[in-house]
């Protein structure tokens, strides 16, 4: 394989390496188990730096809100969703299992029971949704409009150098390529597990979410208060008036009303400076 993989970050492109302590050790374990499982038994180079690779983009310097606590945050949310779907689910996340909360209601359409195929539109596929996971925001720079297209890019390259089949390559680019609009299809289970994941910071308390909020002012702090609380709104009024925020059952029963409150209240905020 080459000496630096294509996840690999060039030396213009580099932020400080995180710490190897326990939170980062177990990112790259839960990086290993993926990887080899993506593969399905097939041979591939080690999977240890095209993790430790991703993880140093994860922990570039400007990163405020989009750094490992936010990987950390959607791979969890991505075991607890896939744990919740009918039939049966893994994971490679904490060992404690989801946290408790409401009981799942009904869905607004049929829920489809979780299957590792692939690309097929339907049934879940954990490995890609995980990868995809890592993969989605692996390139970001918030002065740029193209970060998931080079983030989905990216994936191409090292998933393919790293032995991962072609047909879940494919996969986890299209699902990276679908945060730009968090809107998957209604039969797209592996698009609504990984948008739900990542969405799910918005249904924290309102102490999270303040947090998430200045966390992403902080990333932006190149633009001035009044353009940005005019674009912040307008985010804002965008995801408001979605007929739903949330595509699984579980995320609808468990976070939707509380991140429809929390865009209200920020909503609120900026709009009286």
């Amino acid at each position: 394989m080459a000496t630096e993989p294509h996840g690999g970050t060039p030396a213009d492109d580099t932020g400080a390496h995180r710490p190897h302590d326990a939170a980062h050790q177990d990112l790259l374990a839960r990086w290993h188990t993926t990887l080899l499982a993506a593969r399905e038994g097939a041979e591939g180079p080690d999977p240890a730096p095209y993790g430790r690779a991703l993880l140093d983009r994860w922990a570039e310097p400007h990163r405020r809100y989009h750094g490992t606590d936010h990987l950390r945050a959607v791979l969890d949310h991505v075991d607890e969703l896939a744990a919740h779907l009918p039939g049966p689910a893994t994971t490679n996340g904490p060992a404690d299992g989801p946290a408790d909360g409401p009981t799942d209601g009904p869905a607004d359409g049929p829920e489809v029971v979780a299957q590792a195929v692939p690309g097929n539109g339907r049934g879940l596929d954990p490995a890609a949704v995980r990868l995809a996971a890592w993969f989605h925001d692996a390139v970001y720079r918030p002065d740029r409009s193209e970060n998931e297209e080079r983030s989905a890019r990216l994936a191409e390259r090292a998933l393919t150098e790293a032995g991962v089949p072609a047909a879940r390559v494919a996969e986890v680019a299209r699902l990276v390529r679908l945060t730009v609009t968090h809107d998957p299809a209604d039969d797209d289970l592996n698009g609504a597990v990984l948008c739900d994941a990542d969405l799910a910071v918005l249904a924290g308390t309102p102490e999270q979410y303040a947090h998430y909020a200045a966390e992403i002012r902080q990333e932006y702090a190149f633009v001035p208060d009044d353009a940005f609380r005019d674009g912040r709104s307008a985010v804002l009024r965008q995801l408001l008036g979605l007929p739903r925020l949330f595509r699984t059952a579980h995320a609808r029963t468990r976070w939707e009303a509380q991140a429809r409150h929390n865009l209200t209240t920020e909503l609120a905020l900026l709009s009286t400076g």
